[in-house]
């Protein structure tokens, strides 16, 4: 997936609201930026890895930033599940 699905797609960022996607299992593919701090990211790739949510990575966080719209740079975001109507 990459990070233009992210422009179009419900979705969540920062650190806290996609670690509590992920925990509900409402986040379908995680996005983490490569400059964001290890210490940040590393304890949610985990959590990724073991719901099985696929991590893909950014270059940076302005980019994270960009594709989701916000004039700031990001850590984290996840695509989240569309509800079934």
């Amino acid at each position: 997936m990459t990070l233009d699905a992210l422009k179009s797609a419900s979705r969540v960022m920062g650190t806290k609201q996609v670690s509590k996607a992920v925990k509900r299992g409402d986040a379908t593919c995680v996005f983490l930026a490569d400059d964001a701090d290890a210490r940040v990211i590393e304890p949610l790739a985990v959590l990724c890895q073991g719901q099985g949510v696929p991590v893909e990575r950014a270059a940076t966080m302005a980019d994270l930033g960009n594709a989701c719209g916000i004039e700031v740079g990001a850590a984290a975001a996840a695509i989240l599940r569309q509800p079934i109507c």
